[in-house]
């Protein structure tokens, strides 16, 4: 009797045991299925504001549309020097970190807000983001998203917005471009210096000269009446083509270019401002280069622009959209653009497509003004694989980075190039 309540005794024990890691096993697979209610999806996020070494390809709660907004399956997103600027904070009051960069993407509408209207899920868009553009799902108001043609890529659509709407607005809204009018624009092998080459041509008889770093004259050459290298004096070039100068500088140099542009224009001429990357000379915000180019820019005097019968402007079309809430200009302007396109008149320029795993080396072709058209984070892009020589991670002043994680994800990788 005793042997048997013995061996009752240690069976029960091993009932409890196993019905015990049951129920553990189905407590740790609720546990897991709850954690993984929460949908993730990976982003480009900016831990700091500085250099390359800021910037990492990681997991991020997938956001979901508010009253009024749109939820986009990302396919691609635009890469623009303001990013660079941002990276480094070199911006007025920058937002706090960490953050996910991008103003502009592409993609397929995946839900709906309330109140939507005008979209169906499933429709090819693009749209503009207040950041948070670079990842793989994005909202943002219905006031910013507009359906891309069928004929579109998504990689074009995502080269779109930002470039053609600052062209436009700058050469039609801002300076009231004309037949028979000349136009000065720096960085003319660039996403908006071919944007607005592209712009001038639809326009009779419109004199465009351009200022580009002298590798790219070839491939530009056709997209301009005129083409200087960056580096040469081209306001005697410009005077020796034409003696009265220009009717409209485009400068986003900033620094001694103001003064230059301001010298060019005819009388009624119009410069305007649209960006500053002369200040960024390094990998990180340099209070001496944002010093020295500041102190370049020529003192505007009010009599004498009065005197000299010339208009001086800025352009931001960020501002304009997300602080001066002028989406329904934009939407004008963006429903003439696509008539351009859909009659073949513009065409955006892709440089180059870059996985997100990438995104330091788009950030460095860019720096580096190797870029004809537009860079493309593509989404669903692959990274390259390594280089087998690539051991560090190269700063934009040539210098090694340090590599605190040693994340082999992040060295160096060669771009796809189209």
């Amino acid at each position: 009797m005793a042997k048997e309540g013995a061996q009752r005794a240690e069976e029960t024990e091993q009932m409890i045991e196993k019905e015990g890691g049951k129920e553990a096993a189905e407590g740790s697979a609720a546990s897991s299925l709850r954690a993984g209610d929460t949908k993730e999806m990976r982003a480009v996020m900016l831990s700091a504001f500085g250099g390359l070494n800021k910037l990492r390809v990681s997991k991020k709660a997938m956001p979901e549309p508010q009253e009024g907004e749109l939820k986009i399956r990302v396919k691609a997103c635009g890469l623009n020097f303001i990013d660079l600027m941002v990276r480094q904070g070199n911006i007025d009051n920058p937002p706090k970190t960490p953050l996910v960069p991008g103003f502009e993407c592409s993609g397929i509408v995946e839900a709906l807000g309330d109140s939507v209207k005008g979209f169906e899920i499933g429709d090819r868009v693009m749209a503009f983001v207040n950041y948070n553009a670079w990842a793989e799902v994005v909202c943002t108001p219905v006031e910013f998203v507009y359906k891309i043609p069928d004929d579109m890529s998504f990689s074009e659509a995502a080269a779109f917005p930002m470039n053609f709407v600052t062209a436009y607005m700058m050469l039609f809204e801002v300076a009231n471009l004309r037949e028979g009018m000349s136009v000065l624009v720096h960085s003319a092998g660039g996403g908006v210096g071919q944007a607005v080459a592209q712009l001038c041509s639809t326009i009779p008889n419109v004199t465009v000269f351009g200022t580009a770093s002298s590798f790219k004259h070839e491939a530009i050459k056709d997209s301009v009446t005129h083409l200087f290298d960056r580096n040469a004096d081209y306001v005697q070039e410009v005077k020796r083509i034409s003696t009265d100068g220009v009717d409209i500088v485009l400068d986003c140099l900033c620094g001694e270019n103001t003064g230059k542009g301001l010298s060019l224009l005819k009388p009624l001429g119009t410069y305007i401002l649209y960006g500053s990357s002369n200040m960024v000379t390094g990998e990180t915000k340099s209070f001496f280069s944002f010093a020295k180019s500041w102190w370049q820019v020529e003192k505007v005097n009010p009599i004498k622009l009065y005197e000299e019968n010339k208009v001086i402007a800025g352009f931001s079309l960020l501002n304009l959209l997300f602080k001066q809430n002028r989406s329904g200009l934009i939407k004008g302007v963006m429903d003439k653009l696509l008539n351009l396109y859909t009659s073949k008149k513009i065409k955006p320029v892709v440089d180059s497509l870059w996985a997100l795993e990438e995104v330091k080396e788009a950030m460095q072709r860019i720096h580096d003004r190797g870029n004809i058209g537009k860079l493309i984070l593509d989404v669903e892009k692959a990274p390259t694989p390594l280089m087998a020589n690539d051991s560090t991670e190269t700063s934009e002043a040539g210098e090694e980075e340090e590599d605190h994680e040693g994340d082999n994800e992040n060295k160096e990788r060669m771009p796809f190039i189209q």
